[in-house]
């Protein structure tokens, strides 16, 4: 009913629009061209001496039919992408370089969207976000200064649409395998008396997911106001959406897979009184999340302009759980005794709670005159987060139940500022230098109880938190421009990052987390003609106690990180493109990339907690493939578009120790998307189309996570393993359609 009342305001608000819209041209001219002020000082350019990747609002819209961000971005160099679902929708990731996704900074015009805890973008909380993109940049590399958490791995830099100076309406369907379905219908009203537009977005999408019983239902809103004068842009943006999944996290080892299927999920299964197995219907993922920007953009002169934001974001939630044969003690509830005085297990169903809020602002001043482009501003982000536990339900407790039993709490606090001035100067028309230095404040405080039982105290594992960081990342970089058709590129720069909330809440042995530091090196070559482009890019990344991927999880299917004194990356990245026909393009990327950790000890404990130390020397960093290699092939006739893509990523070990039973095999998966575009009579656009995924129906795992254990036998030490796999969707297809007026 809501969607279909929203549906109706906007419609009512275009057909009005019709009457108010502006016809002076040059009116319309002064207003767009505020949309070219730069919003943000975190855009890489070709001056910066970096390796970057634009993805344009309409390569976007043309995968855009269901699927989460990252795997609308996987076809960019070095990019991997995972999915708990298996088909790309619900609880998705990407990885760039090796790094996975708490290293990889993300902002929407400039404010941070990584949770300030645990670093990670849940996209799940933001679906069909990309339908209110105007485009993409993907920094790869340290990239350049930006807000929110250190970029190890890669910087995702996103900016919502422009405003629409003309009345627009469009809707998009998508239906396809799994039940998976996408409904969206976006509105503008168009330039209103020579100063005021509004737009707006509603999204559903949902899917049974391939993985058994991985459902996604999923909504999501966009609205946008702007005012324009002659010099002056404001912009009210506020978003959000409302997901609710089941959980997929526990993935499944190749011998449940033989044995129940390779769609077994073994989250929420329990045994039922009479011995049956059976599946918790409500083991589900819940959370909210809203977002509200204020964008103001004001050009002084032709040399100097403006931009700020002031920005806030909500989010709660939960995800419910049941937890069989519980120890009742570690819930601070009394536990049932047989007649001997043994302690009884129980089932229960609890609730991991979250209630955040993420609020602050930024400002930057660019100067541009001559050979000189300069900008200087800075940004403070303040952070509140309670995490919450509560037991809703058991299973034969004795005595009354408060429905909502606590069993643990804590808050946590983070300050995050920094202040930052970069800029490049041409010394020749052709030669340009590129610098760029960020100084970066962090505090952090967690008070309280964690989720985890302590049996050496009796009560859950106590926080004490308290952190400051300081950090100075400069860079530099230098672009030579040869020619119109050649150029070379080089940079350098330091990056820090503080540990997340895991590292403290997930340490082993009372070891506290160290911070992260990076020395990133880049050497580029692009060649560029009218009918072909290729580009190489050469980089070594040095860190210092970077907190890398162990294979483990923790019980909600998180991955967890430990501090190395040294490793690095070193690869080549190589692009190409090819076009000697207006009907044929060839698209081409592939990596090679060595990723290492200098010297790994690994320790491993038997039942008893006591310590096995093993020294492997030189070992391959987790999740980190030599190879990765993106193939798109585009045809395009009249109104006809076809398109075959295909992705090869080499094969990963799940943990640094290089044991080859704990390993993802490499993959090779090609889609193909094809679709025609009628322009009927008072429709600006009609598309129809179907997107078939894995093609070739490979059977293939993306995701997973491994660990170790030692076993005494015979008083010999015996290394035992273990692993899960997240098993992907073979041969799936989606059909669309489009209407645009």
């Amino acid at each position: 009913m809501r969607f279909i009342l929203l549906t109706s305001i906007l419609t009512g608000m275009v057909s009005q629009s019709y009457a108010h819209h502006a016809t002076d041209q040059d009116s319309i001219a002064v207003n767009r061209s505020l949309e070219r002020v730069d919003i943000l000082a975190n855009r890489a350019t070709r001056k910066s001496g970096t390796a970057y990747t634009n993805i344009s609002k309409e390569e976007l819209q043309k995968r855009n039919l269901g699927k989460d961000i990252p795997y609308l971005l996987s076809l960019t160099p070095s990019a991997i992408t995972t999915s708990d679902a298996g088909t790309g929708i619900g609880y998705t990731t990407l990885r760039v370089r090796g790094t996975d996704a708490t290293r990889i900074n993300v902002t929407i015009n400039g404010v941070p969207l990584n949770d300030s805890e645990s670093h990670c973008l849940y996209w799940v909380n933001v679906p069909d976000l990309a339908s209110s993109l105007k485009d993409v940049q993907i920094q790869r590399g340290a990239g350049t200064s930006t807000n929110g958490a250190g970029a190890f791995g890669a910087s995702v830099n996103m900016l919502t649409d422009n405003a629409a100076f003309k009345p627009s309406a469009s809707f998009q369907g998508t239906y396809g395998s799994f039940n998976t379905h996408k409904e969206m219908f976006r509105a503008a009203t168009g330039l209103i008396n020579d100063h005021w537009t509004f737009d707006a977005r509603l999204s559903n999408i949902g899917s049974d997911g391939y993985i058994d019983r991985a459902s996604s239902h999923l909504q999501s809103f966009f609205t946008q106001g702007a005012f324009y004068s002659h010099a002056t842009s404001v912009k009210l943006l506020v978003f959000g959406g409302k997901e609710k999944t089941y959980h997929a996290w526990n993935y499944a080892s190749k011998e449940e897979m033989e044995q129940y299927g390779r769609t077994f999920n073994s989250c929420g299964m329990y045994t039922d009184s009479e011995g049956n197995i059976r599946f918790y219907e409500n083991q589900n993922d819940i959370y909210n999340q809203l977002h509200s920007q204020l964008l103001i953009n004001h050009t002084f002169n032709a040399y100097w302009k403006l931009n700020a934001a002031l920005h806030y974001t909500h989010g709660d939630g939960y995800y419910e759980e049941y937890k069989p044969e519980s120890n009742l003690t570690e819930y601070g509830l009394k536990s049932r005794l047989d007649e001997q005085g043994n302690r009884l297990d129980d089932d229960l169903i609890r609730r991991k709670q979250m209630d955040n809020d993420f609020a602050g602002g930024l400002a930057g001043i660019a100067y541009r005159k001559g050979p000189w482009d300069i900008a200087f501003g800075g940004a403070f982000n303040r952070y509140h987060g309670k995490h919450f536990g509560r037991v809703i339900w058991v299973k034969q407790y004795e005595g009354d139940l408060d429905p909502l039993h606590p069993y643990y709490d804590s808050k946590a606090f983070k300050n995050d500022g920094n202040l930052y001035v970069k800029g490049s100067y041409d010394i020749t028309p052709q030669l340009s230098v590129y610098a760029d230095v960020q100084y970066r404040h962090i505090s952090y405080q967690i008070e309280g109880e964690n989720d985890k039982y302590n049996p050496a105290t009796g009560k859950m594992q106590e926080l004490n938190v308290n952190e400051h960081f300081n950090f100075c990342n400069p860079k530099a970089g230098l672009n030579w421009e040869i020619n119109k058709s050649n150029r070379l590129y080089a940079s350098f720069a330091v990056a820090q990052k503080e540990p997340t909330r895991n590292n403290y809440t997930e340490m082993k042995q009372n070891r506290l987390p160290r911070p992260e530091r990076l020395l990133d090196y880049e050497l580029g070559y692009q060649f560029q003609n009218r009918i072909a482009a290729l580009g190489a890019n050469l980089y070594f990344m040095d860190y210092k106690d970077q907190l890398i991927l162990t294979g483990e999880v923790n019980e909600i299917g998180e991955a967890l990180t430990d501090n190395v004194p040294k490793s690095y990356r070193l690869g080549v990245e190589l692009t190409g493109s090819l076009k000697p026909v207006e009907w044929f393009r060839w698209d081409l990327t592939a990596t090679w990339s060595r990723n290492r950790i200098v010297d790994f000890t690994e320790t491993l404990y038997d039942e008893q907690m006591n310590p096995w130390v093993i020294h492997h020397g030189s070992t391959p960093i987790a999740f980190s493939p030599d190879w990765t290699a993106n193939n798109r092939f585009t045809f395009s006739y009249r109104q006809w578009e076809a398109a075959l893509s295909t992705q090869y990523v080499g094969s990963q070990y799940m943990t640094n120790a290089g044991q080859k039973d704990q390993m993802l095999d490499a993959y090779c998966v090609s889609n193909l998307d094809l679709s025609y575009t009628f322009h009927p009579r008072k429709i600006k656009e009609l598309v129809l189309g179907v997107s078939v995924y894995n093609l070739f129906n490979a059977q293939y795992e993306n995701n997973g996570y491994a660990g170790s254990y030692y076993e005494t036998v015979d008083g010999n030490k015996v290394r035992q393993s273990y692993a899960g796999y997240a098993a992907q969707a073979g041969i799936h297809a989606l059909g669309h359609v489009s209407i645009s007026f």
